[in-house]
Order: C-alpha cells, then sequence, then structure tokens
C-alpha cells in the first residue's frame, strides 16, 4: 500500500477524534457477539486494509527523526558554513555512521540536535545532548567544536543544572567507563563539567535558520 493511501485510510478512521471513535467502537461491541458486531466493523471499515495502512505509517513514521536529521542539517548548511569552508565529511544517517561528527570540515567539527524541547522530564534527549558535547570537547584538534541546536533555553538549562552525571550515562557504558577512566570522580553533576569544558564548545542556536516563518 502507497503512503498517500495509508495515511488517507488511518485518517478516515480516525475522524475528528480518535478517543472518540475508540469510545464508539467499544460501546457498539458491548454484549454482542462476531454476528451482532458487523455492523460496528463495517461502519468504521475495520479490516486487514485498514491495519495494512497502520503499519505502513508507522514503518514510515520509525524513520522520520533520520529524515529530520538529514534534511534539518541540510539546510543548515547555507548558513553554518563561512565562505570558501570545505566539508570533508557528513553523517546523514542515524548516529554517526562510522564517523565521528554529523559534519567536519576544513574549519570546524559539529554535531547538530534538532529536539523539539519542552521543558519536562526529557531525560533520554538530555542523555544524547551531554554525550555530544563530551565528544565534541574531548576530541583532539584545533577546528572549531560546534553544538547546533535548535533553541537554548533547555539545552543551557540542563548544561547549568545539577544533574547526575552518572545519571545522564547511565544507559551508555562505554561513555560512562570512557568518562571514568578520564576523570575518575572529579566530577558529579552536569554543570561541575559543564564549567570546566565550555570554552572549548560553541553552543549555537540555529532556530532561526529551519523553522518556517510565522
Amino acid at each position: 500500500m502507497d503512503l498517500v493511501t495509508a495515511a488517507k485510510r488511518v485518517r478516515d478512521f480516525e475522524g475528528q477524534s480518535l478517543k472518540s471513535v475508540l469510545a464508539s467502537i467499544e460501546r457498539g461491541l458491548q454484549n454482542v457477539d462476531l454476528k451482532a458486531a458487523e455492523p460496528t466493523y463495517s461502519a468504521y471499515n475495520i479490516n486487514k486494509g485498514l491495519l495494512e495502512a497502520a503499519l505502513t505509517l508507522k514503518k514510515q513514521v520509525a524513520q522520520i527523526n533520520v529524515v529530520i536529521h538529514a534534511i534539518g542539517l541540510l539546510s543548515s548548511l547555507p548558513f553554518v558554513l563561512k565562505p570558501n569552508e570545505v566539508i570533508e565529511s557528513m553523517s546523514l544517517g542515524a548516529g554517526n555512521t562510522g564517523r565521528p561528527f554529523d559534519l567536519e570540515t576544513n574549519i570546524q567539527v559539529a554535531e547538530f540536535k534538532f529536539i523539539d524541547w519542552k521543558g519536562g522530564a526529557e531525560a533520554i534527549r538530555q542523555n544524547s545532548l551531554f554525550k555530544d558535547f563530551f565528544n565534541l570537547a574531548e576530541y583532539k584538534t584545533n577546528k572549531r567544536r560546534v553544538l547546533y541546536v535548535v533553541g537554548l533555553t533547555y539545552p543551557m538549562k540542563f548544561f547549568n543544572g545539577s544533574r547526575e552525571i552518572r545519571s545522564v550515562l547511565s544507559r551508555n557504558n562505554k561513555l560512562w567507563t570512557q568518562f571514568k577512566n578520564r576523570y575518575g570522580a572529579r566530577f558529579a553533576v552536569v554543570n561541575e563539567y559543564y564549567e570546566y569544558r565550555k570554552n572549548l564548545v560553541e553552543i549555537v542556536d540555529i532556530s532561526d535558520f529551519i523553522k518556517p516563518n510565522s
């Protein structure tokens, strides 16, 4: 099933409110046998085709973060590259695909974070942000080290906060080992390490470059 057809099938099923649709189906199937359930199935077009449509969309959505990263990075290049700056390598896919950073030029090494921060408990996003900052800060190079983010408020609140580094790196054993081998117990919380390394890594807001005009 093609993506357009799949999207239409799922949208038709959802109607104006998926919550209302599901509640209606639940009422329609209460205290009935399979024969009596047929009108409800027919009314909402519930069949294998609808399931196929939903699975098709799920497969595409699973790749959306990769698509956002790739397009976001490519859209940012005209604004983050200086005249005559030469691209040496890029990583447009998930992770760095064997390359140390999202972007390396003759002038800079850089990571891009296209995160739509909500301001709540965003531990996984914070973990990823710290990983990129750490890798940039500890990389041996004379080039600019740049962490490009969408909005400074929440990233800087995290970097200046007191979340424990052990917690930040708890799901990345390799990075936690690297950190301990290098610093031992010298830094306990994020802002301690950030204060030590903040002059090495530029944190740059690229919101104006990638967000549509309102």
